[in-house]
């Protein structure tokens, strides 16, 4: 199993404290986190995309470029890159031009996009939303493969023949297909044989597991061998401690001012308690054991073998945040990655294999 550690890059007072940091500030946290990530052996850094308060990631290819400069083993993903809002145009030259800089470290997580707020902010109609995700990654995954490109699109204008630089260095970039609500990512995920990516955070296991298992049918229907299927999911939370009781009072806090914030802006309550929260969602508090334990229970359900945790502290302590990442690196992780397998493919740059071009080769696990 892989690990990869994320952010949304939140910009709101801290859950517990009520303490904002300046906007530069929580960039730096960031790149810290970052570097904190591949310092204790995670698979993966994973900066989202959001055009819309109270988030700081709308320019994820400038963090992630920025990352790539001072990291040098841990791949980088998007989370998710909203191609329903994008000239795909334009966001292959920026990911390819990253994809150069970090030297094949790239993966994307891609989706429609979350919140009314930057739908408007691009003027994209709610009803166009699906088909112009779908054009938009149709055409992106187009020019990543061909040097010339013709497409009769409806959402920008059309190509004949055009050639859009730099030419990629992965040959292809791997493209994963987030998921939260709606079958037709999983659809499009399945029919272009793409691993898929379970949000896996607000609800209980069962609508994602739904999702999952109607994106293995699909995956079949469109002809793929079922041996060639990758998923990952995500976590709502994560505090591991020696101790459930250790992990449960640290996690407390945090979970309390989450709860009274979510009230307070009308937002829906699914976990009304802390311990309701651990057992029933897909966050991950408690000791190592319990921790490993649940993992393998999704993983019954889902067969993923790709796993997200937050990267930012999230309201506890940076010395908080720090001890649990370690602890889980050092005591679930292992164990995680010895029972579940990996995805199906290299874990490093995706690079033809000739006589004369580079091999497909990945950084050695740590």
């Amino acid at each position: 199993m892989r690990f990869i550690a994320i952010t949304l890059i939140v910009h709101r007072p801290d859950p517990v404290t009520g303490a904002q940091k300046p906007t530069q500030d929580r960039f730096r946290e960031v790149l810290a986190n970052a570097l904190l990530a591949e310092e204790l052996g995670f698979d993966g850094f994973g900066v989202g995309e959001r055009h819309e308060r109270p988030f700081l990631s709308s320019s994820p290819t400038v963090v992630l470029s920025h990352i790539a400069a001072l990291t040098r083993r841990i791949r980088l993903f998007t989370a998710v890159t909203t191609l329903s809002l994008l000239d795909p145009v334009r966001a292959y030259e920026d990911y390819a031009t990253l994809d150069h800089l970090s030297e094949g470290r790239l993966d994307l997580i891609i989706g429609k996009g979350n919140g009314t707020a930057q739908r408007e902010l691009f003027d994209v109609a709610p009803e166009d939303q699906w088909d112009r995700n779908a054009e938009s990654y149709e055409v992106f995954r187009q020019i990543w493969r061909q040097d010339k490109v013709t497409a009769a699109t409806r959402f920008r204008p059309p190509l004949t023949d055009a050639e859009v630089w730099p030419r990629p260095y992965q040959r292809p970039v791997r493209v994963w297909h987030g998921s939260a609500t709606s079958k037709e990512s999983v659809d499009l995920a399945a029919r272009y044989g793409d691993p898929l990516f379970s949000a896996n955070v607000t609800h209980p296991i069962e609508p994602y597991a739904e999702l999952i298992r109607h994106y293995r049918e699909r995956w079949e229907h469109y002809g793929h061998d079922p041996a060639r299927i990758a998923i990952g999911a995500g976590t709502a939370g994560l505090c591991v401690a020696p101790t459930s009781q250790q992990a449960l009072a640290a996690y407390r806090p945090v979970f309390e001012a989450n709860l009274a914030f979510a009230r307070q802006s009308g937002l829906p309550v699914v976990f009304d308690t802390l311990e309701d929260f651990a057992e029933r969602s897909s966050a991950l508090i408690g000791s190592p054991e319990q921790v490993i334990d649940k993992v393998h229970r999704y993983h019954e359900r889902f067969g993923h073998t790709a796993l997200h945790v937050h990267a930012d502290a999230g309201g506890l302590t940076d010395t908080q945040h720090r001890r649990q990442l370690e602890l889980f690196q050092s005591a679930v992780a292992p164990v995680l990655r010895k029972d579940i397998p990996d995805p199906p493919f290299t874990w490093g740059p995706v690079l033809p294999a000739s006589p004369t071009t580079r091999t497909e080769e990945g950084p050695a696990r740590a």
